[in-house]
């Protein structure tokens, strides 16, 4: 079991995988005992994979309250420096892409190559979906309304045309059925209903692909449209899915993999 003491935080990490270093930043609720992990996979196979849990969640240590999104962004900077990890790639997923957004802004130099995934800047560029109020669902009325979020098209028609699809996205895409929201998960909802970076995107001078669902009723298309225009010299690609379109669409990692190894060194045979 690896833990580093990052900005305050023990955080509980993984790596995996050989390669470019590449730091995968979670969405709302990760958790690395939930299968699959976000080290498995194409992504280890091409890079050496860090992956973490965030603070409050998983197996990382509960901070006081209160914190912002910066304080997220903070944390994976401390984990970089506690691996001595002067710089990597960045694939940040849903919150995982607004603390991403965040650490590219206030710690330019750790970031080589970003990728913000069915992500939202907030603000001006639109907010994702507010998941604290699901919360206040009962668990039936809760799922059925969170599938309608993942993927716009979720009603009985697609589901009989689509059985694969709705059974993946069932047992991917779960959402905690407790009766209380675990403080750490408050916590972090709290912290993601505040994130705005709409005004200070035009930072972030790192080569940045924006990647999408373009049936995303969480993060919509129109979200990742604004950062593909506030970032500078940022790709947008849309791929067929929603919240989920990296399990949904076959090219939806491989266009990940590609766009974040076009600065790897060259391999040279022995």
């Amino acid at each position: 079991m690896s833990r580093a003491d990052a900005n305050g935080v023990s955080l509980y990490y993984e790596l995996e995988g050989t390669g470019e270093r590449l730091l995968v930043i979670s969405g709302t609720g990760g958790d690395l005992r939930q299968q699959p992990r976000a080290n498995d996979g194409p992504l280890a196979e091409n890079f050496e994979v860090l992956a973490y849990d965030q603070r409050g969640l998983g197996q990382s240590s509960l901070p006081p309250w209160p914190y912002a999104m910066r304080d997220f962004a903070d944390d994976a900077a401390a984990l970089l420096d506690a691996l001595r990890w002067d710089d990597c790639l960045v694939l940040g997923i849903s919150f995982g892409g607004m603390v991403a957004q965040e650490l590219a802004i206030g710690h330019p130099e750790r970031v080589r190559r970003l990728v913000l995934a069915c992500t939202s800047a907030g603000g001006e560029g639109g907010a994702s979906y507010p998941l604290q109020d699901l919360f206040e669902l009962a668990p039936e009325e809760r799922s059925a309304v969170r599938m309608q979020l993942i993927d716009s098209r979720w009603d009985e028609a697609w589901q009989k045309d689509n059985p694969d699809m709705v059974r993946l996205l069932g047992e991917r895409m779960r959402l905690d059925d407790e009766a209380e929201t675990p403080v750490g998960l408050t916590n972090q909802l709290a912290a993601r209903a505040e994130h705005d970076t709409a005004d200070r995107l035009a930072s972030i001078a790192c080569p940045t692909l924006v990647a999408g669902g373009r049936f995303d009723g969480i993060a919509p298309p129109a979200n990742s449209e604004f950062l593909a225009r506030a970032i500078p010299g940022a790709r947008l690609e849309m791929f067929d899915g929603g919240h989920g379109f990296f399990i949904q669409d076959a090219a939806a990692l491989p266009a990940i993999v590609s766009f974040l190894a076009e600065d790897a060194p060259a391999h040279v045979a022995p």
